[in-house]
């Protein structure tokens, strides 16, 4: 496979952007392609290589690249105007859809991005209750600011401290491992006094994709109850991607407060936070709690979202579930018979193959996968022309675009990749 071109882009990247790239995880040796364009499951590099995608910018395009309806709906926003500064009609009517869909919501805050959304949630959450130590589980990633920049999977999984973040801005940040009830209620017991709120992903999707454990989320959401704590769950990558109403409708819990992005805005740039009018209120100008952003409520992002909250029904969902269950099934069938230890963790349209022969369920035996087997992995399906996140801690998904066809070829090239490792 040609790379020359991307090869000498990266060469002049370097010298522009810390590393080539504008994010970390995008970076891989000996250089990442750069992409000319995309469509449907397809992304194409400037050498005019093709690639079924299962990275899909990181989540968001549920529905593949550059949806038809959703480029359309966007030209005729642009000529209206990208940007305000004022509130649209349409900032109204997102948040009406997020609100029906989603069980927590009876009011919605829009952001910039998820980063965002749970910065500004547990914010709200710590003026709320006039606590200032919060819980977060090793390996969840948050966003990239000051306080839960630890153990945060992903970019920064081997290196969770990252230099510039104060010892201060951490020291209320209590780590504690995914699916543990008894560490849960320890800790809880010892600080309960002192924790303003506990934020989860539902699905850990920063250290590949760890669901939770029978009953887990039920415990949790019982014992932040009991204990006066809010309860944020972190729906940036879940929310509008496994179910209609994300994982709040998928696992049956309801949260104080749940931030989004991603999804939300139709593949354009977005974060939200929403929850109980009661917390949502003490947000300024109605309430005390500082929060703002320039381009919150951005109307090609808002725009954006209204068009892919159309096509988000139950249909929809029911196709990606197939499309998910065949990929992972078909996958666990090909490791069984080269007879290599392995993990396809999974739920709905995300997945994830870690090489281990030991079960991953939280941040510590994630730890243990051979990642540089996941590495040569990565590298092999490219050479095929499939592209994944290359990193073991990311996630896999899969879109409405992606055809069986698609899945098909993506097993073939498994195969041939694996077999070729042994």
């Amino acid at each position: 496979m040609n790379q020359d071109k991307s090869e000498e882009l990266y060469r002049q990247a370097v010298e522009v952007l810390p590393g080539g790239v504008n994010s970390p995880v995008r970076a891989y040796k000996p250089y990442p392609f750069f992409v000319s364009k995309a469509k449907g499951s397809k992304i194409y590099d400037v050498d005019g290589n093709e690639y079924i995608d299962y990275c899909l910018g990181y989540g968001p395009l549920v529905f593949g690249h550059a949806n038809d309806t959703i480029i359309e709906s966007s030209i005729e926003q642009l000529k209206l105007g990208t940007d305000y500064g004022v509130p649209s009609q349409k900032e109204i009517e997102l948040a009406r859809e997020v609100i029906d869909r989603c069980p927590c919501a009876q009011m919605v805050r829009f952001t910039n991005s998820g980063t965002e959304a749970t910065m500004s949630a547990i914010r709200l959450a710590r003026g709320i209750t006039g606590r200032d130590k919060i819980i977060k589980f090793e390996g969840t990633y948050h966003g990239a600011h000051d306080a839960v920049l630890v153990k945060s999977g992903s970019g920064a999984a081997g290196k969770p401290d990252s230099p510039g973040v104060p010892n201060d801005a951490t020291k209320n940040t209590i780590l504690i491992p995914y699916n543990d009830e008894d560490v849960l209620k320890d800790t809880i017991d010892e600080y309960k006094d002192e924790i303003a709120c506990v934020i989860f992903e539902p699905i850990m999707g920063n250290i590949g994709c760890v669901p939770p454990k029978e009953g887990y989320l039920e415990y949790l959401r019982e014992i932040t109850q009991e204990n006066n704590i809010i309860l944020i769950m972190d729906e940036v990558i879940t929310g509008f991607r496994i179910a209609r109403g994300g994982a709040q409708e998928y696992y049956g819990i309801t949260p104080d407060l749940v931030t989004f992005g991603k999804i939300v805005g139709g593949g354009f740039p977005i974060g939200a936070i929403a929850g109980k009018k009661e917390l949502m209120e003490q947000f300024t100008p109605s309430g005390d709690i500082y929060q703002a952003g320039t381009f919150s409520g951005n109307p090609m992002s808002i725009n954006g979202g209204l068009v892919a909250f159309k096509v988000l029904d139950d249909k929809f969902y029911k196709d990606l579930h197939s499309k998910g269950e065949y990929l992972r099934s078909n996958i666990r069938d090909i490791l069984g018979k080269l007879d290599i230890p392995y993990q396809v963790n999974g739920v709905e349209s995300m997945t994830q193959v870690y090489f281990s022969d030991k079960p991953v369920y939280d941040y510590a035996s994630a730890q243990l996968s051979d990642t540089k087997g996941f590495l040569d992995y990565f590298h092999g399906l490219l050479k095929e022309g499939v592209f994944i996140a290359p990193s073991q801690y990311e996630c896999c998904f899969i879109s409405g675009a992606h055809t069986t066809e698609d899945l098909d070829k993506t097993l073939n090239a498994i195969e041939v990749v694996l077999k070729s490792l042994q």
